[in-house]
């Protein structure tokens, strides 16, 4: 069984981060059109970068965890209505950072040292 946050070997930074589904692909859709998947939604991914030693150097690793929704309407009903552990299947695949930004239509990403502002207010000067 395998906890759903991120970490890193330190955790010297830690923070959130937010996206907005793009309205042309997404994770679902692009893991159809790369014949992975026919009937199931993705529910989570994992996007891992490193080890970067002041160059990045592409391609970037993905887990996406994928599931049938058993004839729920969304996941949020599916977990509502399944027993934890939640049962996925992991499809594990190495993109660009550019193949992966497109599946978004907008990505933030805080980091604070440690998280320790994570969820703070903060003025600017």
């Amino acid at each position: 069984m395998e906890l759903f946050e991120a970490s890193v070997f330190y955790n010297d930074l830690k923070g959130s981060v937010a996206a907005d589904l793009s309205h042309i692909t997404d994770s679902t859709k692009w893991l159809e059109d790369n014949g992975h998947i026919t009937d199931e939604t993705v529910v989570g991914v994992i996007m891992r970068s490193g080890d970067n030693h002041g160059i990045h150097r592409d391609p970037v690793r993905i887990k996406f965890l994928v599931s049938n929704l058993d004839g729920h309407q969304n996941i949020s009903e599916l977990l509502d209505k399944s027993d934890p552990p939640l049962q996925v299947r992991e499809i594990p695949v190495e993109m660009t950072l550019n193949e992966f930004f497109a599946l978004f239509k907008r990505l933030e990403i805080t980091l604070s040292s440690g998280g320790v502002i994570e969820g703070m207010n903060y003025m600017t000067e």
